[in-house]
């Protein structure tokens, strides 16, 4: 995610937090100095606020670490201000499993609080479970409190968080996946309306997070639908089969004619028939400012990302959405047989819809 800045890597996962979730710190910060006056006052209120992201990190954790039960990869775990999102490679098609991923994170929170209650009677900590007092040191009670409040929240059918997608996945185990999630985003964005309605009156945070819901439901609704289309198409049925190729002796002058001449940006390198690499246009770009136009093919070109012509173009379409690359050589027995990029897929896709197909 873009304006994001890594804090580390934990049990194999990068956690990442966004540049506005510091204005985030400082806005408490400054409602902390307000209220109390003091700098013990101001820090006590910030560290309620990291511990509470350190609950919603937990909560991310849950998703990804039961996802990865399932051999499902978790990219990484953006920490935001409305939040946090654990970018998983994909959902269960499984809805049972789904439906673990789903709640795994709540349990996360619901464990937590059982913990803070627990140390909570044992040190007979005072304290309203509702009210952070930074003078009184009511952090536990506090921190208890917002996790069941986490947990009840993020179970409400607001598709595509976690009770929404329980939601889609109880509607998938009696029709096809595509009915089911459209009929969940329906629900999320019908709640987001009334999450938006309920911000006017008075709490900003919510018009942030009806804006979530309503973008999230509908583009998890179109990536849905997107990937029932490509499941189980070759990637052969949306990869060129007329294009252009460069030897690494070649000049870069040629890549610019090509380039110039056509629409093809990327070329695979060929030399006695056998692919060497791929002289992308940044590539080829880059070679010109350092090299010239004698510069050779050789020296730009890097390596080529490749697939065979049977695979699944739902597959190809996550590796080019996870990745930089920008085209992927599509070989058949080993042979380079066409080329596949994001515009090709996107082609495939309306001249489907265009036809009426699935």
């Amino acid at each position: 995610m873009k304006w994001s800045f890594k804090l580390g890597r934990f049990a194999g996962i990068d956690v990442n937090v966004h540049a506005t979730f510091f204005l985030l710190l400082a806005w408490f910060g400054y409602f902390y100095w307000s209220a109390t006056g003091t700098v013990a006052g101001t820090l006590n209120g910030i560290a309620l606020i990291l511990l509470l992201f350190l609950c919603v990190l937990l909560h991310e954790y849950g998703h990804a670490l039961a996802a990865r039960r399932f051999g499902i990869r978790t990219k990484d775990i953006t920490l935001l201000p409305i939040g946090g999102v654990a970018m998983l490679e994909k959902m269960p098609d499984d809805p049972k499993q789904e439906v673990i991923v789903a709640l795994a994170g709540p349990a996360v929170n619901v464990a937590i609080a059982a913990f803070l209650f627990l140390l909570i009677a044992l040190g007979g900590q005072e304290g309203s479970l509702l009210q952070f007092d930074v003078d009184r040191g009511s952090l536990l009670p506090t921190l208890l409190t917002t996790n069941i409040i986490l947990a009840i929240f993020n179970l409400l059918p607001a598709f595509p968080m976690d009770g929404g997608r329980v939601l889609r996945a109880v509607l998938a185990m009696r029709m096809d996946r595509v009915r089911a999630t459209r009929h969940a985003a329906t629900v999320g964005r019908a709640l987001a309306l009334l999450f938006g309605f309920l911000g006017l009156t008075g709490n900003p945070l919510l018009i942030l997070i009806a804006i979530f819901v309503w973008v999230g439901a509908g583009a998890e609704a179109d990536a849905t639908e997107v990937d029932a289309r490509l499941s189980q198409k070759p990637v052969g049925l949306a990869m060129i089969t007329d294009f252009h190729t460069l030897h690494p002796g070649d000049p870069l002058a040629r890549a610019v004619d090509l380039t110039l001449s056509g629409t093809q940006k990327h070329f695979p390198v060929v030399e006695n028939g056998e692919l060497r690499g791929v002289a992308s246009q940044s590539a080829i770009l880059r070679g010109l400012r350092d090299f010239g136009v004698e510069g050779q093919v050789g020296e730009i070109m890097g390596s080529a990302h490749t697939a065979e012509v049977g695979t699944s173009l739902d597959v190809l379409l996550r590796d080019l959405q996870e990745t930089d690359v920008r085209i992927v050589c599509i070989t058949r027995a080993g042979k380079l047989a066409g080329l596949v990029d994001l515009e090709n897929i996107s082609e495939y896709l309306r001249i489907q819809e265009a036809l009426g197909r699935g």
